[in-house]
């Protein structure tokens, strides 16, 4: 069993790996990295070098992600072909940076151009976050599948569709994915019935990221955001 010392330091490592995540993320937008004209793969290699640069890491926990346009529909465990960005698109980032041994998960979304709906998409984005943070933080023994019912209830609430099987996972030590990934109780979605405030089999705390994925299917537009759910900086 893991102490409280060591506990406080694991939480300390995750949340630093999110801040540095997200750094990477606030600098792609301040560089200018995600512009038209450029395949999703360009963006994707851009951002990967940009966190070698800034933070001598280039190693991804999970595939990196760089969707446009009607490819902002498809879900995580989709690959749609390479897409050129174009000038009045809504993008969305999904990376999974390995910082010193220790995994982020964070998803961002941009507007491109002035499109009114693509822009409140982009900011219903953290506002669905939040709520489904509020949420599960009033309900001590909530399951990963009631959480995942309610964020698509909030979706709805929004005027959007909930885009993904899932609505977040485990995060920890690297390697997350290959220990917890076909295990239905490491995700937030339907059939995931144990209590998400838990200890795993090593005896450490169950530590979540939440993510949301609106679509308009009519629109062919979507947007994602993802990160932290159980620690908060």
């Amino acid at each position: 069993m893991t102490t409280d010392v060591a506990e406080d330091e694991r939480a300390r490592r995750l949340v630093e790996a999110e801040k540095m995540a997200i750094e990477l993320f606030d600098e792609t937008s301040r560089r200018g990295l995600i512009e038209a004209g450029r395949t999703e793969k360009e963006v994707s290699d851009r951002v990967r070098d940009l966190g070698a640069e800034l933070f001598g890491t280039d190693r991804h926990w999970h595939k990196r992600v760089v969707r446009s346009g009607e490819n902002t529909l498809q879900p995580y465990a989709e690959n749609p072909p390479d897409r050129v960005i174009e000038a009045d698109d809504i993008v969305f980032c999904d990376f999974g940076p390995i910082f010193h041994e220790w995994e982020a998960d964070v998803g961002r979304t941009y507007v491109l151009g002035d499109d009114p709906l693509k822009q409140k998409l982009r900011d219903d984005l953290p506002l669905v976050f939040d709520a489904g943070r509020a949420h599960f933080e009033a309900h001590p023994e909530i399951s990963g599948e009631e959480l995942y019912r309610h964020v698509c209830g909030l979706a709805e609430e929004h005027g959007w569709t909930f885009g993904g099987h899932h609505s977040g996972h485990l995060v920890g030590e690297f390697p997350h994915e290959w220990i917890d990934g076909e295990r239905i109780e490491s995700y937030i979605t339907p059939g995931s019935t144990h209590a998400m405030r838990r200890t795993d089999p090593s005896g450490r705390q169950c530590h979540w990221i939440l993510e949301i994925h609106l679509v308009d299917r009519e629109r062919r537009i979507g947007g994602f955001y993802e990160q932290l759910l159980t620690l908060s900086h």
